[in-house]
């Protein structure tokens, strides 16, 4: 059966997922690059940036698991890109060139309509006004029976964990504080909502944690 699962989501150790600032030149906000380093130098992200190389080792496993079984994408609209309000034209079409790293259909969740982008590699945006459960519904009909992927940003993946939409989550803590900018931990509780920690994998750069919904 189709899951709704959140990878490779990196947080700091005192849960931002952002920091703070984010802008066109800065989109993972001042000092958010340090939230991914145990990422950069897999082979998964290497190859993603058509690069040889690159580490096979724990943090690996975890990079090269977050891409399996995945039959679309969940965004919100930040996550996309820096653009605010009404979209003024159509030129912007995501961070990431003319083959972004999805290659299944993408979800955007948004407040202002518009029309779907074809990208190289498979991928195509799908932009959606009806909130979070029109988004999944729509997501698991074009993930056909594989995994719809949560990608954020903070504020997206707490409306799916408030809801308890989410099935399973791998938060990849990474060991520095941020200080400010998106927590990932604020307004919530995962006790609460039936969230349980089921696995932890230490790392030099990161520690690992699975976490799924009670049920599941």
């Amino acid at each position: 059966m189709s899951k709704l699962v959140v990878r490779a989501f990196s947080i700091s150790q005192d849960g931002y997922g952002a920091g703070p600032n984010q802008s066109l030149e800065n989109p993972l906000g001042e000092n958010g690059e340090k939230l991914h380093e145990w990422f950069f130098e897999t082979h998964t992200f290497k190859t993603m940036l058509g690069q040889e190389g690159g580490l096979k080792d724990v943090d690996e496993e975890f990079a090269a698991r977050s891409f399996d079984n995945l039959g679309a994408w969940i965004l919100g609209r930040n996550m996309f890109g820096p653009v605010r309000g009404p979209w003024p034209d159509e030129s912007w079409k995501g961070w990431w060139g003319n083959n972004p790293p999805y290659h299944v259909p993408v979800f955007v969740l948004t407040h202002h309509a518009r029309a779907p982008i074809s990208m190289e590699g498979g991928t195509t945006f799908h932009f959606v006004t009806g909130g979070i459960e029109d988004a999944l519904a729509q997501a698991r009909q074009a993930a056909a029976g594989k995994d719809v992927r949560v990608g954020g940003g903070v504020e997206t993946l707490k409306q799916y964990l408030k809801a308890r939409l989410v099935d399973d989550l791998h938060l990849a803590v990474s060991p520095f504080l941020l200080g400010s900018g998106e927590n990932l931990f604020s307004d919530i509780d995962l006790t609460a909502l039936g969230y349980r920690i089921t696995d932890r994998v230490p790392t030099q750069k990161a520690t690992h944690l699975t976490i799924v919904r009670e049920g599941i």
